[in-house]
């Protein structure tokens, strides 16, 4: 057994990179099951849903059930949902997220001059003219929300620009920052894992590659946290960072010596 009731884990740079599993993560997975440790996974990749991720890691023998896992874009989704019902989106991202926010019942609305609430995300179609119309959209004291602050997405190959460098477009048209950014490190992201774990922050373990999401996240919320050294931060990016992880790890495989 373990002192900790439960584990947060990211995916992409901590289990998978790309359609690759990472050496050891089936390690670490069975180490945290075999001491009893409850686990949620959260991505904050806003183009996927919970079910995603079983069919991601059924192939490699991992079993998720689709309550255990979190996005940014259902976290995005239960949060309009729940704090602007019936107002009208102006989304700026994918039709992946268009379809999660439809099926949340999110009332969207492609009339920027219509829009009652702004989200932007990842969009590999973003472009000049849909820059213009987030401007319009923007207009005035419109709600604006981003669903994860990920300025570069991991993929096979290397990196490509994530949902920040679009919301960092978005907010210098607007003259402002999004109201909030819903996905980790958010406040309201936290909530979201405490309420699907039903466990206690302090005893709760946050592993991820990111510094300024995933460690983040833990810190600001009263977790332990554990950085992994397979995504998008290296060894040598701590002694210059904000952020500090209270364990740092090779691969997800060494949480077994944390358990």
């Amino acid at each position: 057994m373990t002192d900790y009731e439960a584990a947060i884990l990211d995916v992409d740079g901590t289990i998978v990179r790309g359609e690759e599993l990472l050496p050891g993560a089936t390690d670490g997975l069975r180490a945290l099951d075999a001491a009893g440790c409850s686990r949620l996974l959260f991505s904050n990749n806003p183009t996927r849903g919970s079910d995603h991720y079983r069919e991601k890691l059924a192939p490699h023998g991992i079993d998720v059930d689709p309550e255990t896992v979190l996005t940014s874009a259902t976290v995005s989704a239960a949060y309009l949902t729940s704090t602007h019902p019936g107002e009208r989106v102006y989304l700026v991202g994918g039709e992946r997220l268009e379809s999660i926010l439809e099926e949340a019942a999110v009332e969207l609305t492609t009339d920027p001059d219509a829009a009652e609430v702004v989200l932007g995300s990842f969009d590999e179609n973003f472009s000049y003219s849909a820059l213009r119309s987030a401007l319009r959209a923007l207009d005035g004291d419109v709600p604006f929300y981003g669903t994860d602050p990920d300025a570069t997405i991991p993929v096979d190959g290397g990196e490509i620009p994530g949902s920040g460098a679009i919301l960092a477009a978005m907010a210098a048209v607007a003259g402002h920052e999004p109201d909030a950014i819903l996905g980790k490190p958010s406040s309201v992201a936290a909530t979201a894992t405490m309420d699907r774990l039903d466990a206690d922050p302090t005893q709760t373990l946050v592993v991820g590659d990111r510094l300024d999401t995933d460690i983040a996240l833990g810190n600001q919320a009263g977790m332990e946290t554990a950085l992994v050294l397979t995504g998008v931060t290296e060894r040598a990016d701590l002694a210059a960072a904000d952020v500090e992880p209270d364990h740092v790890l090779e691969s997800l495989a060494a949480v077994e010596t944390l358990l």
